[in-house]
């Protein structure tokens, strides 16, 4: 279950990535589009009574998710 969870944890934090990707590095909403999604990483992983030795693996698969959204090139781009 707990794969599922890292699965999840990268998937939710690629359009998060691409949107930090768009806005001044240490706004407020750099730091939104960072901290948006941990509540629907965490929730899922107390409810399911996942231990916190996980919570590292969740940690690396969400900033593989932002990292992987902020490099993807969707449409076309405003020169």
């Amino acid at each position: 279950m707990f794969a599922l969870l890292a699965i999840f944890a990268f998937l939710i934090n690629i359009p998060f990535g691409r949107l930090r990707s768009k806005v001044k590095k240490f706004s407020w909403r750099w730091f939104a589009y960072i901290h948006i999604p941990i509540p629907f990483i965490a929730l899922p992983r107390i409810l399911l009574g996942i231990s916190y030795y996980f919570i590292p693996l969740f940690l690396v698969a969400s900033v593989a998710g932002q990292i992987t959204g902020s490099r993807l090139k969707l449409g076309a781009q405003k020169i």
